[in-house]
């Protein structure tokens, strides 16, 4: 499907329609139209290195709005993301002058927090509140601001002036609906980087070339200058590198340090000392040099694949530390591969061999790892039970490339897409991201999975790749889809608390503490037969979440909240939280007793067995009385760490209330016998 047609485009735009009602009708969620359209256009534009992931915060007052921001690797930068929908279909159109009001609004909102202290006039409740004390601790030290407008219209191609207030620059990006198309359209992530050299430049770049009849594609040796490089970092940043298998390291490592230094003392030696980039192309144009050899003029889909600290560095080190890069010149070994089917399956592969500046697991290279190829299959033709009321079969859909669900309908008659619609309801899509966050949840892991979409999918197919031998099956799609409902469910659940916000945090943090505090031992095999929740577990997790909010808005010394709960001390703290609530209150029929678990446990936290009863009653040894007595020594002596402490009191307290502590704390709290004990501490 051609979503750069104007029928794709309108196909694309009823499909975000649909998908973002049935969101809001399915899931009662208290949020905007607007929010949902914003989010279902930040993940297809971070996976194309547009932007670095994003958070969601509606704030509107008269001549003030802003819907989200994305604030990553670079401290000094950050992006504002405004959304104006028209919500009509077809697509209406939206003037400049439209478009540069909406623009001005976001502009009015980061003048007011970064010059007058705007966060003051913002309620504490409100997770915009963290964005407004962002922008006025970063005031004097932001360097680039970038200001995004999502709209479901279609807008004429513009361009919008570059402010500049003192060192800071601010610049207007517009991604109207058929701009989205190219990106969420089957097949296309991205948008392809095309380079003119002689237009952008005024030069070649010189090169050799390697004629080889016998390979699929053509190899090319060249020399970039520095600036070259750097200059194309700056207009194209991590959508360069988007096939490479890292981000920028912010020269925290040898090697990028190492790159700085040569920067900065000889850039003249640069060629000789670095091992320079390797890059991949569709296809090249080459042209005789005055000088003698040839030169590349032209490059289409240009991806450095291996050397994208180096290039990173180029930029920032000319950036930050004023280096004069005219000297400082790169080697470059391009393979140019004109087959977009070879493209995407050789390009991981010279990634992965190419690739020595730093260790790289396989686990990086998920393009197409069999785990997400089988899970693909089996949404495909696994059937899920009938909900309560009906006797439609259904699909749980897994998008395991961006745009497959409207790739699929596209082939369809309009008979046969009514049809799909009804076996694949858009609720009941998910892609690799949404899967990723579904199991690291359920391995609790909330701090992780608060990172952002994108963080947590790498997170989470590291931790894949360490299951060796790991295979989805009928009995892990049925547990997955459990755990979707799980999560969707729970989503609905806060949404109908008013919470006010932080509805993402709140509902991995009370599925994470459910997950610990059952033992992992919800009955997913019931809730994949009932294709919902009991009204015992609804409540329960509705209980969980008052705690959970209670406790992630309330972050130590008032830190920011949503950078809190990217914290892992966040997630240890809340362990040791009273939770007014009892495993027999979620209803002893969601409790697993055999089924799923028996045959297949998963990696994370389990029941206690034999092994573990033992290690309970050891640490019961140890009279309550004595563990208040190892927290409080502990803190005046400055011996253990907090964490450490804190369990101490949490198992002296459990004991005195005559309960029992968790595995995990009895494990814990044996190693802190023995730790005091070597300490002089008498037991």
């Amino acid at each position: 499907m051609n979503m750069s047609s104007n029928n794709s485009t309108e196909e694309l735009l009823e499909s975000i329609n649909r998908e973002i009602k049935d969101i809001l009708k399915h899931s009662g969620d208290e949020t905007s139209w607007e929010e949902q359209f914003a989010e279902l256009m930040i993940e297809p534009l971070t996976e194309a290195g547009e932007l670095d992931d994003g958070e969601i915060c509606e704030y509107k007052r008269r001549e003030i709005k802003i819907n989200g921001y994305s604030y990553g690797n670079d401290i000094d930068s950050i992006d504002l993301f405004t959304v104006f929908c028209s919500r009509k279909s077809p697509s209406a159109s939206i003037s400049k002058k439209q478009i540069q009001a909406e623009l001005n609004k976001t502009l009015n909102f980061l003048t007011k927090c970064m010059t007058e202290g705007y966060f003051n006039l913002i309620s504490e409740a409100s997770p915009v509140l963290d964005l407004a004390l962002l922008l006025h601790e970063r005031r004097n030290k932001l360097k680039e601001v970038r200001i995004f407008l999502f709209t479901d219209c279609r807008s004429k191609p513009l361009s919008f002036k570059e402010l500049e207030k003192g060192d800071l620059k601010i610049s207007f990006h517009v991604w109207d609906i058929q701009r989205f198309s190219q990106i969420i359209s089957s097949g296309s992530k991205r948008e392809t980087i095309e380079i003119d050299f002689r237009k952008e430049f005024e030069t070649a770049i010189p090169c050799l070339e390697i004629n080889d009849s016998s390979t699929d594609y053509k190899t090319i040796l060249a020399v970039f200058p520095g600036e070259i490089l750097a200059d194309l970092y700056e207009k194209y940043n991590a959508r360069l590198l988007e096939r490479n298998v890292r981000a920028f390291l912010q020269a925290r490592g040898k090697v990028n340090k190492g790159i700085r230094a040569t920067l900065n003392t000889e850039p003249g030696m640069f060629l000789a000392y670095n091992n320079g980039i390797t890059g991949t192309a569709e296809s090249i144009v080459l042209e005789d040099l005055e000088s003698g050899g040839r030169g590349i003029t032209y490059l289409k889909d240009f991806q450095i694949v291996n050397g994208g600290q180096t290039t990173a560095s180029l930029f920032h080190t000319r950036k930050k530390d004023k280096a004069e890069l005219s000297s400082a010149f790169v080697q470059a070994k391009l393979c140019i591969i004109n087959d977009e089917k070879k493209l995407n399956k050789v390009v991981p592969l010279v990634s992965r061999y190419s690739n020595s500046q730093n260790k790289v697991n396989d686990a990086d290279f998920y393009s197409n790892d069999p785990f997400h190829v089988e899970v693909e299959e089996l949404s495909r033709t696994i059937w899920a039970p009938a909900e309560s009321g009906t006797n439609q079969l259904t699909h749980w859909f897994y998008e395991r490339s961006r745009g497959q669900y409207n790739d699929e309908k596209a082939k369809l008659t309009p008979a046969q897409k009514r049809t799909f619609n009804r076996e694949n309801p858009t609720r009941k899509r998910f892609s690799k991201t949404d899967l990723a966050k579904f199991e690291n949840t359920w391995l609790q892991l909330p701090w992780i999975v608060s990172l952002g979409a994108q963080k947590n999918f790498r997170d989470f197919t590291v931790r894949l790749s360490e299951r060796k031998g790991f295979k989805a099956n009928k009995e892990y799609f049925q547990k997955l889809v459990a755990k979707a409902i799980l999560f969707k469910e729970a989503e609905k659940i806060v949404s109908g608390q008013k919470y006010g916000g932080y509805r993402a945090q709140i509902v991995t943090y009370s599925l994470s503490w459910l997950s610990f505090f059952s033992y992992q031992r919800i009955n997913l095999e019931k809730i994949w037969k009932n294709q919902g929740l009991s009204a015992e577990l609804s409540e329960g997790i509705r209980k969980i979440s008052e705690t959970v909010h209670a406790h992630i808005t309330n972050p130590p010394g008032g830190k920011n909240i949503t950078e809190w709960c990217k914290k892992k001390d966040c997630w240890e703290n809340m362990k040791e939280l009273d939770i007014p609530i009892k495993l027999s209150d979620i209803a002893t029929d969601q409790i697993e007793s055999k089924g799923f678990r028996s045959s297949s446990p998963e990696k994370g936290i389990e029941g206690p067995d034999e092994n573990d009863e033992k290690l309970i009653t050891e640490v019961m040894k140890t009279p309550s009385e004595k563990w208040f007595e190892i927290a409080h020594w502990a803190k005046e002596t400055d011996n253990l760490q907090a964490w450490q402490r804190s369990i101490s009191f949490s198992i002296g307290r459990l004991m005195a209330r005559g309960s029992k502590p968790s595995r995990k704390q009895a494990f814990q709290g044996n190693k802190i016998v023995d730790e005091v004990r070597k300490l002089g501490f008498p037991i």
